[in-house]
């Protein structure tokens, strides 16, 4: 399975957050349709997402380090 990318996944954050676009690229799939029907935690989930994704501390599904 090929890396995720970490370019990929904050800009669908910061474009999509609120309906869990980054979560399901992640393979989150829980997690993004949790995101999706709170429209990411109004917004803070998103942001605490977007730090850790920024931060390098966000991991795919199956916990390897974004690319």
């Amino acid at each position: 399975m090929e890396p995720k990318s970490k370019t990929t996944a904050m800009i669908l954050c910061w474009l999509l957050g609120a309906f869990g676009a980054h979560r399901f690229y992640l393979g989150y799939t829980g997690l993004g349709i949790a995101q999706l029907l709170t429209c990411g935690g109004m917004g803070i989930w998103v942001m605490i997402d977007l730090i850790m994704i920024l931060t390098g501390k966000m991991t795919d599904a199956n916990g390897n380090a974004l690319q």
